[in-house]
């Protein structure tokens, strides 16, 4: 709990930084607030404390283990954005407030323990975000990119409130436990409500993770979006979203998983191959990254299908290894674009010849997202291979083989660029000391979760 009230604190007292004019001050305190929050979440974590207050947030090792991971990707995007946003506007206090507040309801829906919660949660985390996708108020791109997710994200929220309605209608109660406890003492009476409001919440949190056949506002999103906006969207919001989609499921529908197991099989296999296929067939590196996302969305649900006792350390060691990796090649896109002014594949041409550490740092970041051993990438995947091979999904096995070798191609394809290919630019690219060092970090992480995994996988 000290870690949601020390970021509201924050975004207040940035706000006030912004309306003092004190602009430099912005991204230390943030910072500073950010280490802060995290140095709650870690003791908390070290003491084993498992605290529920008044039946509404749940603070236990899962939660407290995705709100470290993504506070601690939050200030490594933070620290690309130094310089970033003076390029939109003289007054940018606004978009370091809007991003903690919506890092504050990434924290509430990893941790809730009540429908309100999470609601809560969700919105505090998407509202923050409709007004930073269009930040760019000059931006067609933008406002288009602001005005699709605002409305997607207000169907999605429409479900979700619809099915919460029919649990409770069917239950009377909104606490997970006794969700849970109603499951158990009616095996075979269970009201056609509460069924009904499964799959409306399915439906619904499928949105919000970004899963086909629900994904249609990903890839204009993110296309349109700031790029380390983005870069938060893709990382911190997707991983809270899939703690809170996993904390339903194995807290409360594991009795009822032979009614929507074949509903999210079916979401899973379609999610692989709209997203992969859809990916291959990018010139767009931003592109090709928001469809790849919705492929990673994919792979990550293969804990919920198989839910068991690795699931949620599965989620988390993917989550990482996603997260570490897409902020390295959303920031790598941030040099490029600003140098080249293009996004396309031919503008990482002969990048590995005039910034050969910039080239091995995306090189990491790709082969980590293909799933290539020695990196944190493979282990995220095999613990999600191996989540579904306990369960002899063998179709979904064969299946997800085949989008990864998919997958595969199109993240080779950047390094093909870089490493194979002439480019007409040969000035030097400039890397701030901001984007080395968390390139640096990220990198290092990668490649030690890659050997030596239990790093994260004993965390829950």
């Amino acid at each position: 709990m000290g870690a949601i009230i020390t970021l509201s604190l924050l975004g207040i007292l940035i706000l006030y930084l912004g309306l003092f004019k004190a602009k430099n001050a912005l991204l230390p305190v943030s910072i500073l607030g950010l280490l802060g929050a995290l140095a709650f979440e870690v003791y908390y974590w070290n003491v084993e404390a498992v605290t529920l207050y008044k039946g509404m947030v749940l603070f236990d090792h899962f939660a407290l283990s995705f709100s470290v991971v993504c506070i601690s990707l939050t200030i490594l995007i933070l620290f690309l954005s130094k310089d970033y946003f003076n390029s939109f506007s003289d007054n940018i206090a606004e978009y370091y407030t809007l991003i903690i507040f919506s890092l504050t309801g990434a924290l509430l829906v990893s941790a809730y323990h009540n429908f309100a919660m999470l609601f809560i949660g969700l919105e505090i985390m998407s509202v923050a975000l409709y007004i930073l996708v269009g930040i760019r108020r000059k931006d067609k791109a933008s406002n288009e990119a602001s005005l699709k997710y605002f409305l997607m994200g207000a169907f999605s929220t429409g479900f979700l409130l619809f099915g919460i309605t029919l649990m409770y209608g069917a239950t009377g109660t909104f606490d997970l436990t006794a969700l849970k406890e109603y499951i158990i003492s009616n095996p075979t009476g269970i009201s056609p409500l509460f069924y009904g409001g499964i799959l409306l919440m399915l439906v619904g949190l499928c949105f919000k993770v970004g899963v086909a056949p629900f994904h249609f506002w990903t890839p204009d999103v993110y296309d349109g979006a700031p790029i380390l906006i983005t870069s938060f969207m893709s990382t911190v919001v997707k991983i809270a979203s899939f703690a809170g989609f996993l904390r339903l499921f194995s807290t409360v529908l594991i009795p009822l998983n032979e009614f929507w197991t074949p509903i999210l099989l079916t979401i899973v296999i379609i999610t692989l191959f709209v997203g992969n296929i859809s990916a291959l067939m990018q010139t767009s590196f931003k592109r090709m990254m928001a469809y790849s996302s919705i492929s990673h969305a994919g792979y990550m649900l293969f804990a919920i299908l198989s839910i068991g006792a690795t699931s949620a350390s599965g989620i988390l060691t993917y989550a990482v290894a996603y997260g570490l990796s897409s902020i390295i090649a959303f920031g790598a896109l941030i040099l490029v674009k600003r140098h080249i002014g293009s996004d396309q594949f031919e503008s990482f041409n002969g990048l590995g010849k005039k910034n050969p550490g910039l080239a091995f740092a995306i090189t990491i970041a790709m082969l980590s997202l293909a799933g290539i051993p020695l990196t944190a990438g493979f282990i995220g995947k095999f613990m999600m291979f191996s989540t579904v091979m306990n369960d002899y999904h063998t179709v979904l096995l064969i299946l997800a083989a085949i989008n990864a070798a998919i997958g595969i191609f199109y993240y080779f394809r950047i390094i093909v660029h870089m490493y194979f290919m002439k480019s007409e630019e040969e000035t030097k690219l400039q890397l701030p000391m901001n984007f080395q060092v968390v390139f640096g970090l990220a990198v290092i992480l990668t490649i030690l979760i890659g050997i030596y995994p239990d790093l994260i996988i004993r965390l829950i």
